[in-house]
């Protein structure tokens, strides 16, 4: 997904292996002129044979618009509405809409069904929006009544009766022109025309939500040296840690300390979803990330706009489709195949040269010098950046350049710092950088083919070194930009909801949606015990203190490897592996003074005969002096592994409305688990969830919120009582509770999750907004206040 197809990193391989010691030897150069040499090399060893390659794979994706392809998914949307099924039915009808040409009636056909769709979703203003869309594109005249029909019956429901009223009068003056109209028509109407005159105020009938009055989360004071934080932080910097943030002041949990939009973001498009089927295969109908969300904002959507030109690319708006050709999609959208070919890190660093603008790059690369330090993130000392005063947390200043800043000593949350970042040129393999370096001159090749105009048009080839602009200048801003991503890409996550439709409980899973760059979530340092919590609202990154910081402390954000989730020597891997640093945070330096074999963690396993704790590494015995019971470790992680198999087994059963077969069968697991199994052990913990899930579709709210009660100790045990894990399963619980008008108990499961999910999540958060609904609900259905 990051780096190319795994057939192009094949290839590229064979011709590392195909190059000349001496050659092979240049891509080891790691001083200020290394990435400009790096572009040379493979701007002569690019050859024809890669380029011919390079086509094919770009030919093996699905990205041109297809009218087969349209009335398939039609038609597949039409099964799916007639089923009821309507949030399927609308997915596929906007998937069928990518695959239709602008103002033709296939495409105004499918928004008019996709209205329907939205329609009986109850999402009013949704359809309307389509129903717009559908007579903007040429939806036919004789199908206009239909249409208008359900406009009226939209715009009732939104209680603007007034425009309920001028449309049925449009309708019917149309009707008696054309003396057109069934009896069923008719009847509709004359319906209408009465329950305009009869139905209650508008502001009864359509009462503001909790979600329309919600205020937005900002920073308590403007920053007036970092845009986008908080005044609670201050920019500091040594050889040691590079750039960092410090608190100014006491920070107290949830207290918002960053809110940045990303200054380039892609969305990523899934490993398969865009490969092209067989000949004899039908069209993929599996949804991805990128049917639900937009292309250029990142915000979830259902009723997504195309672009015009591919059938990739869609948007939540008129204008978001407007500004991203504008700013980059211009230049990408016949590229469509080549990007999904070389992956999500060459994507990037394409659009981010095109946001900055070729004069901006061609200046920067021209007089860029770059420096390491250890943990990688950013670099100390750059000749190019003014000796600037640097204003510390406690308005002392001396003297250092900061990369990033400005002559005055504000950071810059733009190109400029993010130009900043290292490159890790000396840390990377040379093979890894010649597959970069081949890369992006491909894809700068097959850009100058594509573009119109090209953004190098007035450019002329590959210039000298001393002149640093034009292609040249791109190339190598955009291999600097595929090799920072290595250490300082950011993944965009969301939660994405995995229950069928029609649940009543919501099944959330986090998901990476896309990749992007933020200047100044960048300057936070890795921790695996850390003090802040990220979240996304769409390409928004949100950073909220999770624990109370003091005064001076370090402000730090988990790049990945936690404790809760790993012990010390894998995170020491993964992160050296990575980021090319070895971490020494609070939590690695307790574990490596208490290692595993003075401080032994319990290993998840208990004795079957005592119950007592089993220890051990490949042998284990019982914790009990007077047990003489013994396992092997391999065979007790063969059990796990076949209770996981029946598991899954009864998760398919759930998805094909076999509850009652799956909760027999999870019955069975919980009890296999319990005579091998610690309480508190991760499968554990996802039985009794499961559990939970299976009892809720039947109804059975008491059971499933005493199951989902086992569930919160075990995430309780393994994240914490303040972790985001256990705010989503307190939110389960408050769903649970709630559909079972269990008042009081519901109540108290909504203040744990708020009190939880706060810290985590800003205000505007769904699931915030939904406890508030929830709240608000509840006490006006029982008076209390």
């Amino acid at each position: 997904m990051d780096l190319p197809v795994e057939e192009w990193q094949s290839h590229v391989h064979r011709r590392w292996l195909q190059l000349q010691p001496s050659v092979q030897t240049s891509f080891s150069r790691t001083d200020a002129d290394a990435l400009w040499e790096i572009v040379l090399h493979c701007s002569a060893l690019l050859q024809p044979e890669d380029e011919e390659l390079l086509q094919r794979l770009a030919e093996g994706y699905t990205v041109e618009k297809d009218p087969d392809a349209y009335l398939f998914y039609k038609e597949e949307g039409n099964r799916e509405f007639q089923k009821k099924a309507y949030k399927a039915a609308a997915i596929l009808y906007s998937k069928g809409t990518c695959h239709a040409k602008p103002n033709t009636q296939e495409m105004s056909l499918c928004f008019a069904n996709r209205s329907a769709a939205f329609f009986h979703l109850a999402q009013y203003e949704t359809c309307l929006e389509d129903i717009g869309r559908a007579q903007m594109h040429g939806y036919p005249e004789g199908l206009w009544p239909k249409l208008m029909l359900r406009k009226a019956e939209c715009l009732m429901a939104l209680g603007r009766r007034q425009e309920a009223a001028l449309t049925l009068c449009d309708l019917e003056q149309n009707v008696s022109a054309q003396q057109a109209g069934t009896e069923a028509l008719q009847r509709r109407l004359s319906h209408l025309k009465i329950r305009v005159q009869e139905d209650p105020d508008p502001a009864q009938a359509h009462p503001i939500s909790l979600a329309q009055t919600s205020k937005e989360a900002c920073p308590k004071a403007k920053n007036n040296w970092i845009p986008n934080a908080s005044s609670s932080v201050s920019l500091c910097s040594d050889p040691s840690r590079g750039r960092y943030l410090v608190a100014t002041e006491d920070i107290l949990p949830g207290e918002l300390l960053v809110k940045e939009e990303a200054f380039v973001s892609v969305l990523n498009p899934g490993e398969t979803s865009w490969l092209r089927s067989d000949p004899g295969a039908k069209w993929n109908c599996r949804v991805t990330t990128g049917d639900l969300h937009c292309h250029r904002c990142l915000k979830p959507v259902w009723a997504t706009i195309p672009c015009q030109g591919c059938s990739y690319a869609r948007y939540c708006s008129q204008q978001c489709m407007q500004q991203a050709w504008e700013c980059y999609h211009r230049t990408e959208c016949s590229l469509g195949g080549t990007l999904l070919a070389l992956g999500v890190f060459c994507h990037v660093a394409l659009r981010t040269v095109l946001l900055a603008g070729l004069e901006v790059v061609g200046k920067l690369v021209k007089t860029f010098q770059g420096t390491v330090n250890a943990q990688g993130r950013t670099p100390v000392e750059t000749p190019d950046v003014p000796a600037i005063l640097r204003r510390d947390q406690t308005n002392s200043l001396s003297k250092m350049p900061i990369p990033g800043c400005d002559k005055d000593g504000t950071y810059q949350s733009a190109y400029y710092a993010l130009f900043h970042l290292l490159p890790h040129t000396k840390k990377h393999s040379p093979e890894h950088k010649f597959l970069c370096g081949l890369s992006v001159l491909a894809l700068c090749k097959k850009l100058g083919e594509a573009a119109q105009p090209s953004p190098w048009a007035t450019q002329g080839p590959c210039e000298p070194k001393a002149e640093m602009s034009g292609p040249s200048a791109w190339a190598v801003a955009m291999l600097r930009h595929v090799l920072q991503l290595h250490c300082n890409a950011q993944g965009v996550t969301a939660l994405q909801e995995t229950a069928s439709e029609g649940d009543l409980i919501t099944e959330r899973r986090q998901v990476r949606l896309a990749t992007g760059f933020f200047p100044v979530i960048s300057l936070l340092n890795h921790s695996c015990r850390p003090n802040t919590s990220l979240s996304f609202r769409g390409s928004v990154g949100i950073i909220q203190a999770s624990r109370l910081i003091a005064q001076g402390e370090e402000i730090l954000h988990c790049y990945g490897p936690h404790e809760c989730r790993m012990d010390v020597t894998t995170r020491q891997q993964k992160l050296r592996s990575q980021y090319f640093f070895d971490c020494h945070c609070q939590a690695c330096q307790n574990e490596e003074v208490c290692p595993v074999s003075t401080a032994p963690k319990p290993s998840g396993f208990r004795c079957p005969s005592c119950k007592a704790a089993l220890q051990g590494d490949d042998f284990l015995c019982c914790d009990n002096r007077t047990c003489t019971a013994s396992a092997s470790r391999a065979q007790l992680e063969h059990q796990v592994q076949d209770l996981q198999q029946q598991v899954k087994a009864a998760l398919e059963l759930l998805r094909d409305d076999r509850s009652a077969q799956a909760i027999q069968l999870l019955l069975g697991c919980q009890q296999d688990a319990e005579n091998f199994l610690s309480s508190e052990h991760m499968l554990m913990g996802e039985i009794e969830d499961h559990l939970a899930q299976a009892y809720a579709s039947l109804g059975d709210w008491s059971r499933s919120a005493a199951h989902l009660q086992k569930s919160l100790l075990v995430v309780e045990a393994r994240h914490g009582p303040a972790s985001v894990e256990l705010g989503h399963e307190l939110f389960k619980l408050a769903q649970v509770l709630f559909n079972g008008f269990a008042v009081s108990k519901a109540l108290c499961a909504i203040e744990k999750a708020e009190k939880v999910l706060s810290i985590h999540y800003d205000p505007e958060n769904e699931q915030m907004q939904e406890l508030q609904q929830m709240k608000a609900c509840l006490l006006d259905e029982t008076g209390l206040v």
